[in-house]
Order: structure tokens, then C-alpha cells, then sequence
């Protein structure tokens, strides 16, 4: 990944990446050439010595079936928007200013195990379930199902899980912009309902 000093990720925004629960595109190189899936992970810190990312796969994807070469990549991504050059007062002051693309991201690279194994599978599948059912009204909980239901269900998976290696972050939120541009930036940003990106940039700017 290309990134330039001044937009070089802070530790605590890659474990934030890291830490919360979303999906992400894991890319693996095969004999036929890459693949990739999009698919929910979860952050392991316990394991190995940069942590894990624990996911599963469809029996039958292609992913989960053909050999593997060298090491997998999994692409994390955080807010992201366009930002306009309408929003910079400096476009006022002498024009020379142009669109561009606001967004953090990590690349994480490492060993992918692939895990067969029913224990292993439904231990995964209740923490992904926990993590994206806690605090709603009335959470579901695998055991709300069948266990004959549920049993079928983890035989038409293979859970997936990412020894890291080394990750590559970066965060592009208007660093590279005066504080008066930034400000443009957060309060065009919010004006146009991306609450999430503006906060971004607002949380870069103050580790400037």
C-alpha cells in the first residue's frame, strides 16, 4: 500500500479497525489466480503474535476449496467519502484545489487455517452472533434455533482464520489541508449525513 508520512495510520485507529465488528474482503492467491469473498470477521488478539481474524466461508465457495499460495490478505475499511473542493475556503481564496477521496483502510496480511471442525465452528458462530445482536431489544440467539437446524447449518461451512503477520494502514481524513479546509471538510461532511466520516477527520485533525 502506498502511504505517504502524513497519512500513516495511528495505532489505536488500526485496532479500532481491527476491533470492530464488520466485514471485509479476504483475497487469497490459488493456482487458478486470486479470489475473494466479502465476509463478517472477528478479532482474536489471543493468538499468535499480531492476533487472528476468525471468519467462515460456504463449504462450496471456491475460496474454501482450492489450494492456497503464500500468504492471504484481508482488506479492512473504515468511513470513506467524497469530498468536494466546494468545501474548502481556500477554493475562494485562489482556486487551486481539486475533488478527492477521504477514507481509512488496513491491509492485513498472514497464514489462513482453515477449521472443519463442528466445535471450533459453533464456538465462532455464537461470538460473531453476540457481537452483532448485543444491545438490540431482543437479541436472537443460535439457541434459538433447532440444534438439528443449526447442526445442518455448520456442516455447510468451514470457518477461516488469518494468523497475522504484519498489517499496512492508512487514514486519508484532510491532513494534508489547512484547519480551515479540514473544518469545510467536517462541516460539508455532516451536512450531508456522513456523521461517521466527519468524525474522522475531526479525530485526525487532533493528532496533528
Amino acid at each position: 500500500m502506498y502511504i505517504p508520512a502524513h497519512f500513516a495510520a495511528r495505532p489505536d485507529a488500526v485496532g479500532d479497525l481491527l476491533a470492530r465488528p464488520g466485514a471485509a474482503n479476504l483475497v487469497t492467491m490459488t493456482g487458478g489466480g486470486l479470489l475473494a469473498t466479502l465476509l463478517p470477521l472477528v478479532f482474536e488478539p489471543s493468538v499468535g503474535e499480531h492476533g487472528a481474524l476468525h471468519g467462515h466461508l460456504a463449504r462450496n465457495n471456491p475460496q474454501a476449496l482450492a489450494p492456497m499460495q503464500g500468504e492471504a490478505l484481508v482488506i479492512l475499511q473504515g468511513p470513506d467519502a467524497y469530498i468536494s473542493p466546494s468545501w474548502y475556503p481556500s477554493k475562494a481564496e485562489h482556486g487551486r484545489v481539486v475533488p478527492t477521496w477521504n477514507y481509512t483502510t488496513a491491509h492485513v496480511y498472514g497464514g489462513l487455517r482453515i477449521h472443519d471442525d463442528a466445535g471450533w465452528l459453533a464456538r465462532h458462530v455464537r461470538r460473531l452472533t453476540r457481537l452483532h445482536e448485543d444491545g438490540r431489544e431482543h437479541p436472537w440467539s443460535v439457541d434459538d434455533a433447532p440444534d438439528r437446524f443449526i447442526a445442518g447449518q455448520l456442516r455447510a461451512i468451514v470457518g477461516v482464520e488469518l494468523v497475522i503477520s504484519r498489517i499496512e494502514a492508512k487514514e486519508k481524513l484532510s491532513q494534508n489541508r489547512s484547519a480551515a479546509d479540514a473544518a469545510g471538510v467536517v462541516a460539508g461532511l455532516r451536512a450531508s449525513g456522513q456523521e461517521a466520516g466527519a468524525a474522522a477527520v475531526e479525530r485526525a485533525r487532533a493528532q496533528l
